[in-house]
């Protein structure tokens, strides 16, 4: 699966660095465009999960610490590490598939094609029911306070079934999502600002442990490839989300030109995820517990993430299969997409279901949709200099 992931980032990186110099100065708008921090919160509540919230401490710093174990990390350190699999390039992903969905395909309409669409809105669902499985998993992990910290307890089930069931009601009305998106990135600078007073830190604490960014911006090649296993998984992931998170976001693009939408993707998000490890990593570096206040409230914001990432991947589904509140009525789409997502959530409990094989098929559909392209509209494409009905 190596050389597949391998191939898949190098094409996206190609095509982005083309997009951005072909079109450099094309003004991006959607078809509900909002303002750009509106955007940038939709787009980071929707595209990332409670492992950002809970991960670093729990998992990733020790890993990457512990390079007698696993010397591809030896190059630097833990959070320029964690910061690499997290942010900055990888959200060139998003910029991508983002463009593509605001000036591409309202022209080729691959994704209008049948078959492209099935397998489209398959993978959406398998994916959305995936992260609902590995949120049962691990939820012994984020809340330990409750159950033996090891065994999923039918309070469990109950809070996953919860989860689902608000997200199928915000995805309900547009409006929600957006009010939830912006009040989930309000909360995560909360979020961090408590972190910070419970750490006792001050700024030389502070500058002191993020200085350790540089880490990964001097070594910005090596987080390109896969490095590990685990770095494979994760560029497995963010390619399992970009189609859809592009396809649900553009939309709300407001007017940027395409220079300053990949600036935007690229740096805005990154700043708060500097902020939250950077801060986590003081917490690592100096042996400081998170029990009590601090692990609720990381269990809280991070419960409010999966569901952002929820209500927006069904809303996207539902929108693409025709089977909106107004048509099915809202009984119906709230208790379809309740019962459709818990019972996947549960028969994906097994992880029989690989990430990778959905990451696979999302590269083949950047491949079936390039091909596509060249062979039909290829003249029209790279004659665009304007947004669609401009």
């Amino acid at each position: 699966m190596t050389e597949v992931i391998s191939f898949g980032v190098l094409l996206a990186f190609a095509l982005v660095i083309f997009c951005t110099i072909k079109w450099w100065n094309l003004r991006l708008v959607g078809t509900d465009p909002v303002p750009l921090f509106v955007f940038v919160s939709i787009l980071f509540t929707s595209g990332l999960d409670v492992g950002l919230v809970m991960f670093p401490l729990a998992w990733d710093f020790p890993l990457y610490a512990d390079v007698a174990t696993t010397p591809a990390y030896g190059f630097t350190n833990p959070l320029a590490i964690e910061f690499g699999y997290w942010g900055f390039l990888i959200w060139a992903f998003y910029f991508l598939t983002g463009f593509y969905f605001c000036v591409i395909e309202p022209r080729v309409k691959f994704f209008e094609i049948p078959l492209v669409k099935l397998i489209n809105n398959i993978v959406i669902i398998a994916t959305c029911a995936f992260t609902g499985s590995l949120f049962l998993i691990y939820l012994p992990y984020y809340i330990p306070m409750v159950g033996d910290g090891e065994t999923v307890i039918p309070a469990f089930y109950a809070l996953t079934f919860l989860v689902i069931a608000t997200a199928a009601y915000s995805s309900t009305d547009i409006k929600f999502v957006k009010i939830l998106s912006v009040a989930s990135t309000v909360l995560f600078f909360g979020l961090i600002a408590l972190a910070w007073i419970g750490a006792g830190m001050g700024l030389g604490d502070f500058g002191a442990s993020v200085s350790n960014l540089g880490g990964y911006f001097t070594n910005l090649h090596k987080f390109v490839l896969p490095m590990s296993d685990y770095h494979e998984f994760f560029l497995f992931w963010w390619f399992a989300w970009s189609i859809m998170i592009g396809q649900f976001t553009s939309r709300f693009v407001g007017g940027l030109k395409t220079w300053q939408f990949l600036l935007a993707l690229l740096v805005i998000p990154s700043i708060p995820l500097a902020l939250w490890f950077g801060v986590l990593y003081h917490y690592f570096t100096a042996g400081i517990s998170t029990t009590g206040m601090m692990n609720w409230a990381m269990v809280v914001v991070g419960i409010i993430f999966v569901i952002n990432s929820f209500d927006s991947l069904i809303r996207l589904y539902t929108d693409n299969m025709n089977l909106s509140v107004e048509r099915v009525g809202k009984a119906k789409y709230l208790l379809g997409n309740i019962i459709v997502l818990s019972v996947l959530t549960v028969a994906f409990q097994s992880q029989w279901l690989k990430i990778e094989w959905v990451g696979s098929v999302v590269i083949a559909l950047y491949v079936g949709c390039l091909v596509y392209i060249f062979t039909k509209f290829r003249n029209e494409v790279m004659s665009i200099n304007s947004m669609p009905n401009a």
